[in-house]
C-alpha cells in the first residue's frame, strides 16, 4: 500500500501533531514528497529535521481565508490532499460561546472547503482527497455539540465532492475514527469514569491507535482504493453495531 505513494506529492494539513504528524512521517518514509501545513513554526522545524528531503513545511493559519489562498498559491501539482486539521472544544451545550462555535466551524469545515477549493486546480487526474472526520459526525456524545455538527458537515461535503469531482477522476473519502490515542486523546480519556461508558459500547474494548488512522488514510491515498469514492471509513471497533 505505502509503495503506491512513492514519488507522489501530497499535502497534509494539521501536520504539527497527532495524526497529521504521524501521517507526514509515514508518507515521507515511503518516499512521497509531503507538503506539511501547520500553524506552529516550531512543530514544522521538528518535522523537517526528521526528513528534510521529503518534508516541505508550509506555515499557515487555516482560520484566515485570504492568507490560506495566498499561502497555497505556490504549491506544486498534487497527487493527494489530506484535510486533517481540526479543533475540539468539549463543553456542555449551554456553556458553548459564539467564539467556540466560530472556532469549530472556521477550522473544521470552512478551512476544508477553502483549502480544497484553492488546491483543486493543482490536483492531478487520479488524485485522492481524504478528509479526517469522526464517528461523532453520525453519533452523539456529551459535550460534542459544536464539534459533531462540523464533522457532520465534513461528511456531507465529502459526498458532494465525490459526486462533483468524480468526473475529473478525483476521489474523495473520509476516515471517521472514534477516540484516537494521540497525546490529546490520552490526556482527555484516561479517566475510567469518562472512558468506561464509551468503551463498554466498543466490542474490541479499546480506542483507536494513531497508526490505525494513518493506515486507513494511506489506503485511501493509494491505488488499492482506486474504486472507493464518497465513503466514510468508520474506525470504531464495532461501536456502530453494539
Amino acid at each position: 500500500m505505502w509503495s503506491d505513494v512513492k514519488n507522489k506529492v501530497i499535502l497534509v494539513t494539521g501536520a504539527g501533531a497527532g495524526i497529521g504528524n504521524a501521517l507526514v512521517k509515514q508518507l515521507a518514509s515511503a518516499g512521497a514528497t509531503v507538503i506539511a501545513v501547520a500553524r506552529s513554526e516550531a512543530q514544522l522545524k521538528d518535522l523537517v529535521a526528521s526528513d528534510a528531503k521529503h518534508i516541505k513545511p508550509l506555515l499557515l493559519d487555516l482560520s484566515n481565508w485570504d492568507k490560506v489562498r495566498e499561502g497555497l498559491a505556490a504549491v506544486p501539482q498534487l497527487d493527494g490532499l489530506v484535510n486533517n486539521a481540526g479543533v475540539a472544544i468539549i463543553k456542555p451545550f449551554e456553556e458553548l460561546t459564539e467564539q467556540d462555535f466560530d472556532t469549530h466551524f472556521n477550522v473544521n469545515i470552512k478551512a476544508v472547503f477553502n483549502v480544497t477549493q484553492a488546491l483543486l486546480p493543482k490536483l492531478r487526474n487520479g488524485s485522492s482527497i481524504v478528509n479526517v472526520s469522526s464517528i461523532a459526525a453520525s453519533r452523539s456524545f456529551a459535550g460534542h455539540t459544536a464539534y459533531s455538527a462540523t464533522k457532520a458537515a465534513v461528511d456531507s461535503l465529502t459526498k458532494s465532492l465525490a459526486l462533483e469531482l468524480g468526473v475529473r477522476q478525483i476521489r474523495v473519502n473520509s476516515v471517521n475514527p472514534t477516540v484516537v490515542l494521540t497525546k490529546m486523546g490520552r490526556d482527555n480519556w484516561t479517566d475510567p469514569a469518562k472512558s468506561g461508558p464509551l468503551l463498554a459500547h466498543i466490542p474490541l474494548n479499546r480506542f483507536c491507535e494513531v497508526h490505525e488512522v494513518v493506515d486507513a488514510i494511506g489506503y485511501l491515498l493509494s491505488q488499492k482504493s482506486s474504486f472507493v469514492n464518497g465513503h466514510h471509513i468508520n474506525l470504531e471497533g464495532g461501536y456502530a453495531v453494539s
